[in-house]
């Protein structure tokens, strides 16, 4: 045994144990796919030192100004996302400007799922996404914190 590396033991985080934060992010001017693999990052818990990929480490994350993200571009015309109903000829595609005018919360929801575990436990972190279309929100009681995205 090395006597240095003693104290130096690698624990797993335990879910009563972790602290929940909650933030508010800005998506006014941000690009759609860094703004949610920011937002991903921080409802998976990647950014604290105890991070443990099996456990919800994670934060909760409010996006406001959800109509105002941008992608760069020929990407706004071109985007697309396509849904099969299961019924022949059942093809559902909608239109990135158009889901972006009438739907933005959906937007920046079906970015930051891509970007999280496909099992249940990214099914319960998904939960902890709140989307609004514009600044107000109903989350004041929980006292978020402004989270300023790094670019």
């Amino acid at each position: 045994m090395d006597i240095e590396n003693l104290g130096k033991i690698t624990r797993s985080a335990k879910e009563s144990e972790v602290e929940k934060k909650w933030w508010v992010v800005d998506a006014s001017g941000q690009t759609l796919g860094r703004l949610a693999s920011q937002v991903a990052r921080l409802i998976r818990g990647k950014h604290k030192p105890y991070f443990t990929p099996h456990i919800d480490c994670g934060d909760y994350v409010i996006v406001i100004n959800a109509d105002k993200v941008k992608v760069e571009g020929k990407r706004v015309e071109k985007k697309e996302y396509f849904h099969y109903t299961g019924y022949p000829g059942g093809e559902v595609i909608r239109k990135f400007k158009d889901l972006i005018r009438t739907k933005p919360e959906f937007v920046i929801r079906h970015a930051v799922w891509g970007m999280l575990p496909k099992n249940r436990l990214g099914r319960r972190l998904i939960t902890k996404l709140k989307v609004y279309r514009g600044e107000n929100h109903p989350h004041i009681a929980q006292k978020p914190e402004k989270y300023v995205l790094p670019y």
